[in-house]
């Protein structure tokens, strides 16, 4: 099992960049496939961003290609995502899941970090 605790979001303006970290707890941490996904306002929570068990891969939606990165450190247990060029679009409450390699299903959520993004 893993706990997942997210930080770094806040209130900025579009343009700037954000980084949000993902402290995961647990000893099986590199067993893990890793996720962002994120909810805006009156919207449906959608997959933005995951890397694999070893860092390798990382997939980025349409949405956030060119502009944010998923990067992990299995020796401290983070996951993070880095975000450039933020857009008012991207105001959201920002949440890190993980899932079994061999699952596709998310099991274990964070409680999520709010991103606002002012025009």
């Amino acid at each position: 099992q893993v706990q997942l605790v997210e930080s770094g979001g806040g209130l900025v303006q579009a343009g700037d960049s954000l980084r949000l970290s993902c402290a995961a707890s647990g000893r099986t941490f590199n067993n893990y496939v890793m996720a962002w996904f994120r909810q805006g306002p009156g919207k449906e929570r959608g997959l933005i961003a995951r890397i694999t068990s070893s860092g390798g891969n990382p997939y980025h939606a349409d949405s956030v290609k060119g502009r944010f990165t998923i990067s992990r450190d299995n020796a401290k247990n983070m996951v993070y995502l880095q975000m450039n060029n933020l857009k008012p679009e991207d105001t959201a409450v920002y949440y890190c899941a993980a899932r079994w390699a061999v699952s596709d299903q998310y099991a274990y959520w964070g409680q999520g970090t709010q991103v606002t993004v002012s025009s």
